[in-house]
């Protein structure tokens, strides 16, 4: 009895790793607007889920604000990953909550400088650019 399982292609995964991601962040600053107005906060920046400034605290109400729209966008975002990707929702919301740990704790500037730089030097360098070869590995 063997346990068969339908595998996707790598290119049919990560267009649904982006429209996963994409709608992350649309539904985060949706629900991060709605909740500033319910809030009555005045002060919205883009740049709220990579605030470090902000006073972990219960009475402040920024940093509920920035918890409240976080969760909400968790369990919206598990509801509209089905419609996307029909099944192995839990692996793309892993994935997704994973990248954006990485962009909020290292810092979009860091990742923007290793890609914007790595495309830079393919772009530049594309008739000696360095494959490796993966197949001993």
């Amino acid at each position: 009895m063997a346990l068969k399982v339908k595998t996707a292609e790598t290119k049919v995964v990560l267009v649904n790793l982006l429209i996963c991601i994409v709608v992350f962040y649309t539904v985060y600053y949706v629900v991060l607007s709605v909740c500033f107005a319910v809030f009555r906060i005045k002060m919205l920046d883009g740049l709220a889920p990579f605030d470090f400034k902000t006073n972990p605290s219960w009475i402040n109400p920024y940093y509920l604000v920035l918890v409240i729209s976080l969760e909400i966008t968790f369990f919206v975002c598990g509801l509209l990953f089905a419609l996307v990707v029909e099944e192995w929702v839990w692996d793309y919301a892993v994935t997704v909550t994973i990248i954006h740990i990485i962009v909020t704790s290292v810092g979009s500037g860091v990742i923007s400088m290793i890609c914007g730089g790595q495309i830079l030097a393919y772009c530049l360098f594309k008739d000696n650019f360095i494959y490796p070869i993966l197949d001993d590995f």
